[in-house]
């Protein structure tokens, strides 16, 4: 790996978690916060783009960029368990099961949908 391939990366990364905090805001905005939307359009979006990726067979250098760098500082698992803690925490159950199985299906169908589209490609 050469300096150019870490400095991508960086700002990469950078501009990937920027692009999650407004993802998130607004759609946390628009639905309420009585419910992490935010965090599931984030990571179910993440998703399409992440199968997308797997499906066009990146090269290394590539697949680091997009898929580590852009998607998986736009994505985020420690936030969607955090949240679902919090929920856990406040006894609204209900909202925890509907997060974790809405936020599982829907992730997994929606990477399948974008290595799916990622393969066409």
């Amino acid at each position: 790996m050469n300096v150019l391939v870490w400095a991508g990366v960086v700002l990469i990364g950078g501009a990937g978690s920027v692009l999650r905090f407004l993802v998130d805001g607004a759609v946390s905005s628009s639905a309420g916060r009585d419910f992490p939307f935010g965090t599931m359009a984030v990571n179910i979006s993440g998703a399409v783009i992440l199968g997308l990726l797997a499906g066009l067979a990146l090269g290394h250098d590539q697949a680091l960029l997009a898929g580590t760098a852009a998607v998986g500082s736009y994505t985020t698992f420690s936030t969607w368990m955090l949240e679902t803690q919090r929920l856990a925490e406040e006894r609204q159950y209900h909202k925890v099961i509907l997060n974790v199985t809405v936020s599982l299906a829907l992730g997994v169908a929606a990477a399948a949908v974008g290595r799916l589209i990622g393969s066409q490609l």
